[in-house]
């Protein structure tokens, strides 16, 4: 499992997370809700390595991420799908996708390329393994993106705000596939702003507010107005985000 604990970072004098506690286990759902500047893509960063800790610990399975000599064993087993697709331009989305599993895991070429193939027609791409990223929609590119994380055959997959640059059709393409990936037992810990998708698809909400869990619930909890919504916190950024 994702384990983190009491972790705290800040960017000069300003703290950003103060105190997480969070445990994802396999197979679970789990979104993280909050208003801009809550901490949720920190967090995502902080869990593959990008940023390091002020203090407090992240472990991913039996290694923390913390410690140089096991944070590339932890990287292994959790997958990051970004908000602005990261893709090379100057490769294929072939060569995007087999990249990490050739280099990384060692892979032979012939059996990374069946893979991306495979995963590139799931997502309804699998005509498009010799486009360059300039030559697909935002929504084809997070698919890509998607497509080059589950490639490393991650056990966790860490999205953050991955729809926030797509229009509303693109979305809800990207959003499809999410959905069928949480039907399939994907483990996946999802920093979103698509409060009624999180609804849907997650074990458990999460939210943050001001770098602090303000609340960890099972996600029928979360939406009732004895759990959740009782907090002020909580019911206000929901009311805020429904107008929207």
């Amino acid at each position: 499992m994702i384990k983190v604990e009491n972790v705290k970072k800040a960017f000069g004098h300003t703290t950003v997370l103060d105190g997480v506690d969070l445990t994802i286990a396999p197979g679970e759902v789990v979104s993280i809700l909050g208003s801009s500047g809550s901490g949720k893509s920190t967090l995502i960063r902080c869990i593959n390595g990008l940023e390091k800790l002020n203090s407090g610990r992240i472990m991913v399975d039996e290694f923390d991420v913390g410690k140089p000599r096991e944070l590339a064993e932890a990287r292994k087993r959790s997958g990051t799908v970004f908000q602005l697709f990261n893709l090379y331009p100057h490769m294929t989305v072939l060569g995007n996708i087999t990249l990490a599993p050739i280099e990384v895991l060692k892979k032979p070429r012939a059996e990374a390329e069946a893979t991306a193939r495979a995963l590139l027609k799931s997502v309804g791409l699998g005509s498009r393994a010799d486009a360059y990223p300039a030559q697909l929609s935002g929504g084809q590119r997070q698919r890509v993106g998607i497509c080059r994380a589950l490639a490393m055959q991650p056990r966790y997959l860490l999205l953050d705000e991955v729809t926030s640059a797509l229009d509303p059709e693109m979305t809800a393409e990207v959003l499809a596939i999410l959905a069928k990936l949480a039907q399939d037992g994907t483990t996946m810990l999802f920093v979103t702003h698509e409060v009624e998708f999180a609804r849907q698809i997650s074990d458990r909400i999460v939210f943050l507010d001001n770098g602090r869990l303000l609340v960890d619930l099972p996600t029928k909890e979360f939406f009732a107005a004895e759990g959740g919504m009782a907090r002020p916190r909580v019911a206000q950024f929901l009311s805020k985000m429904r107008k929207e």
